[in-house]
């Protein structure tokens, strides 16, 4: 039996399930357990999304205690947190010695102490970067800043990412088989959603183990992405694939809370305490995460009848949904990329978003996680939160993305999911990965008016800033921005500032069975899971 305790689910009809509540229980939850999940999967794969998404709820609101592993022996006088890199302290169990090697901190004992604005799960103010020393260099003039991005909708986000992954390799694929069919050089124009990744070049040769003919790929024209072709979008640099990886490696910099998956049972932070964070904890963190209500426009809202704008506040922002097409913005910042298979699986089962082994060593499917007991969710239909009864009494889940006719999922990110060199002024002081110091995969604008400071390293303090920032590959569209009018550069900005987050399930907000909250068109408090959801379930991939 799970030392998460599962919470029972009544049926109200056949597509709407009501999570009850439990009785108040201690403030760090106990560690969820991959087993049980995965059996509750088996039993009922709608009950095993809730389960996991309300326990990633808990684990991002939790306060852990030295009792549970936060924090990390930074140094031999017993410190456990600190907000700089501390390369200076060599001794054994001290900060430069944890495995795997510290970036940073710890800095926290919660996800949402630094996931704050404008609400949980959200970005955060500049005192809350993270000052980073992935070298360990010591030297704060080589030092990275890092601004803490929003959490919300992240499975949209690696579902795209995991499409045109699939586009790619097959392209790829494909490129081989042509190649050794003709036995010539061929090339290939790499391409998926409408987005060009350069062109991948392949000539035939033989395999020496097995003699098979394999392709010998010239990636010397490849563009914003890897050489494997996996579209890496976690991370200010983009460096993880998955939620999972991505998750992984800041509860271990930032909260100083090691994963099982990722230590086994070495305690790499010399903190006396292994078994921080478990396979079943990080499920059902990426699952959370994946599920959080998707930013919106207030151009939607107003639409569905959820606020309403003036007409000439609408007139204004799209008016600026049009500039950012003139001037180029939206070459890069593609507005809407379609999902076709709108199901997000945890783990993946798309190649390169999944690991059969983890970094500890240790087989995923020993320690429970397999794909043949993924837990799952449509992104069009399944979001928990965001229920809301808009004028004339009609439901609208504005937490799932929107659908078009074929079913596939409509995601307004506002990124091409490409890297791009973005020029001196946006360079990093050292190139951590090799992809370039200057170079960063294309940053989304969904819920952009919400989450300021801005740019990377949060040093635009507006809107306007950032975009005068940009240079590189980004100049020309900059130099437009700045030759513009006062009233068509306001506009850009209007529409900017429509492209927010917003909580519709506030607490205290008294919920029907249906899953929806009385309307609340500005709130201002805390996002709190709503614990009702109507699911539908889709077809497995």
């Amino acid at each position: 039996m799970s030392t998460h305790t599962f919470r029972r689910f009544r049926l109200f009809t056949a597509v709407c399930w009501t999570v009850l509540p439990l009785p108040v229980s201690a403030e760090v939850p106990a560690p969820v357990d991959q087993r049980a999940l995965n059996e509750l999967t088996r039993e009922d794969p709608k009950a095993a999304f809730i389960e996991a998404f309300e326990a990633g709820d808990e684990l991002t609101e939790a306060s852990f205690t030295i009792d549970r592993g936060v924090g990390a022996k930074v140094s031999q006088d017993g410190r456990r947190f600190t907000r700089m890199p501390r390369a200076d302290l060599k001794a054994f169990g001290e900060w430069t010695t944890h495995l795997p090697a510290r970036e940073t901190g710890p800095v926290a004992q919660s996800c949402i102490a630094c996931h704050s604005a404008p609400h949980a799960n959200g970005a955060g103010p500049n005192p809350l970067n993270g000052i980073v020393d992935p070298l360990h260099t010591g030297n704060p003039a080589l030092y990275l800043h890092r601004n803490t991005p929003h959490l919300f909708a992240l499975g949209a986000k690696q579902r795209i990412a995991e499409e045109m992954t699939a586009d790619l390799q097959a392209q790829a694929a494909k490129l081989e088989e042509e190649v050794c069919t003709l036995n010539e050089t061929a090339t290939v124009d790499l391409a998926s959603k409408s987005v060009s990744f350069g062109q991948l070049a392949a000539k035939p040769m033989r395999d020496p183990q097995s003699g098979i003919c394999v392709a010998d790929y010239d990636h010397s024209g490849v563009e914003g992405v890897d050489e494997d072709l996996v579209i890496r979008v976690f991370g200010w640099k983009g460096v993880h694939a998955s939620i999972r990886a991505f998750t992984r490696h800041a509860a271990h910099n930032e909260l100083g809370m090691q994963a099982d998956e990722l230590v086994g049972n070495h305690d790499g932070d010399h903190d006396g305490v292994t078994g921080e964070l478990s396979v079943g904890d990080l499920t059902a963190l990426t699952v959370y995460m994946a599920g959080l209500e998707r930013p919106i426009s207030r151009l939607e809202l107003d639409e569905k009848g959820v606020i309403e704008l003036a007409p000439e506040e609408k007139s204004l922002i799209l008016r600026g949904q049009d500039v950012l097409s003139e001037i180029g913005c939206a070459n890069c910042h593609v507005p809407v990329m379609k999902v076709s298979t709108p199901v997000f699986s945890e783990p993946s089962l798309q190649k390169g978003f999944y690991e059969d082994i983890f970094p500890s060593g240790e087989k995923a499917a020993d320690a429970g996680l397999t794909r043949d007991t993924a837990i799952w969710f449509d992104l069009t239909k399944d979001s928990p939160n965001n229920h809301v009864n808009a004028r004339g009494g009609e439901t609208l889940n504005l937490g799932a993305f929107p659908a078009d006719e074929d079913g596939s999922a409509l995601i307004a990110w506002y990124s091409d999911f490409k890297r791009h060199d973005m020029g001196d002024g946006l360079s990093d002081a050292v190139d951590v990965h090799g992809t370039g110091a200057s170079v960063w995969p294309t940053a989304s604008l969904a819920g952009v008016g919400s989450t300021g400071p801005w740019l990377h390293d949060g040093n635009a303090t507006t809107l306007e800033e950032a975009i005068l920032a940009h240079g590189g590959e980004a100049k020309v569209s900059r130099e437009a921005f700045a030759a513009l009018a006062d009233q068509d550069r306001g506009a850009l900005i209007a529409f900017l500032e429509n492209l927010i987050i917003i909580d519709l399930d506030p607490e205290e907000e008294e919920e029907d069975h249906a899953g929806s909250t009385k309307l609340n068109p500005t709130p201002t408090h805390m996002r709190k899971a709503s614990l009702t959801v109507n699911v539908v379930p889709p077809v497995k991939p």
